[in-house]
């Protein structure tokens, strides 16, 4: 068929919408690659508005669906909804029997102290349960045996110290022998959580910015979450202008990240201006904010995923989704990387990160309350997050 000429330079992808019928009768496998092949073509260019480029018209756009944002003022303007499943089924790799150990993702959680042992073990075993190969945890001697209990999958370095372990004209010696011992292993990793139960002792957050920068230099997606966040708004300059930064705040943590970086209060009337000048005064990272609907922005656009999950707001749903996360944005950036499609390459894989998690956590929060209602807790959600993958994306297709 010949690509007719007009406002649309998709017309002819338009003009296909009837074959539709005869696709579907194909084979199974036959079916998953014209739907990749049609998600693979590139958006036309659009003009600017508040919420991003929006697409010339509704079929135009792989990922995202123009649509009022009713968690927002109407005010704030039209922000992207993704289709969430189309993202995740675009990144996640094929299974492939030639792949060996650690090529679906290698991920590290940076956190778990004396006081908090559940959020890095929620973070990491999430990752394995999404599909990473290995999950490590850099946790406290304190920390580090409880979490190795939990869990044989995980893989626990007991390397990090509190303040009451190193007396004081230790404490240079320490910090950098920790610092030593992590960039050990720094370049492994495809991407690194920072924050789930970091604690806020004065000590280990010093040995953790290190850390982060450190992992800035070697190219390292980080993934902020948690008390992670409580170290990057009292010290901006560990993301500022980090395009492989990514900032999960829940209400409250926004609310002092804006308070910080801009000077004001949340303004629910432009609420996704302020979310797309918050990116960019910080200076190229991408920001998850948590909520009804969690709503994301590089800077440059606003996405949200709206989908509903669970009304059960049990604790530790954060540390499963900065884990699937990672997961996601290091997949993601593989697939941007290795994509010869120059369309591809402009597209920013840490904000197809943040959908996928965002859309499996709320697909297997969905189905945990589903099956346990009120009791419904953070384990139950992570028994899910594999069947929910694999209704999005089946691993035999």
């Amino acid at each position: 068929m010949s690509r007719p000429t007009g406002a649309c330079p998709h017309a002819w992808r338009h003009q296909q919408q009837p074959l539709r019928g005869r696709m579907w009768a194909a084979s199974p496998a036959f079916r998953r690659q014209l739907v990749l092949l049609r998600s693979l073509l590139p958006s036309p260019p659009a003009p600017s508005s508040v919420a991003g480029f929006p697409p010339s018209c509704p079929s135009c756009s792989s990922f995202l669906r123009v649509r009022t944002n009713h968690a927002m003022a109407a005010s704030a303007g039209t922000v992207y909804e993704a289709d969430a499943e189309a993202v995740v089924r675009r990144i996640t790799p094929p299974l492939d029997r030639a792949r060996h150990k650690g090529q679906a993702g290698k991920i590290a959680v940076i956190g778990g102290c004396r006081e908090y042992t559940g959020a890095p073990y929620f973070a990491a075993i999430s990752a394995l349960k999404v599909g990473a190969d290995l999950s490590h945890v850099f946790c406290t001697k304190d920390a580090a045996t409880v979490i190795k209990s939990y869990s044989p999958e995980l893989i626990v370095h007991p390397i990090l110290e509190e303040s009451y372990s190193v007396r004081d004209d230790e404490r240079a010696s320490v910090s950098s022998k920790i610092l030593t011992e992590v960039g050990k292993w720094m370049e492994r990793f495809d991407c690194i959580v920072v924050g789930p139960g970091l604690g806020r002792d004065s000590f280990l957050l010093d040995c953790v910015s290190n850390i982060m920068r450190h992992a800035r230099q070697a190219n390292i997606p980080t993934v902020v979450d948690g008390d992670g966040l409580f170290l990057v708004t009292n010290n901006l300059s560990l993301v500022e202008g980090n395009p492989l930064a990514i900032l999960t705040p829940n209400v409250y943590e926004y609310k002092r990240l804006v308070q910080k970086v801009l000077n004001c209060d949340v303004d629910e009337e432009t609420a996704s201006e302020q979310l797309i000048t918050l990116c960019q005064k910080i200076g190229d990272v991408t920001i998850m904010q948590k909520g009804k609907a969690d709503v994301i922005s590089d800077g440059k656009t606003v996405t949200q995923v709206s989908t509903f999950g669970s009304p059960r707001r049990c604790g530790g749903q954060g540390d499963i989704l900065s884990g699937s996360v990672a997961v996601f944005a290091s997949w993601a950036r593989h697939f941007v990387l290795t994509n010869e499609q120059p369309t591809e390459k402009r597209v920013n894989p840490m904000t197809l990160g943040c959908i996928a998690g965002s859309l499996l956590l709320r697909k297997a929060a969905s189905h945990a309350f589903e099956k346990n209602k009120r009791s419904t807790v953070t384990s139950d959600i992570i028994e899910f997050l594999g069947k929910s993958l694999e209704d999005i994306c089946p691993a035999e297709h």
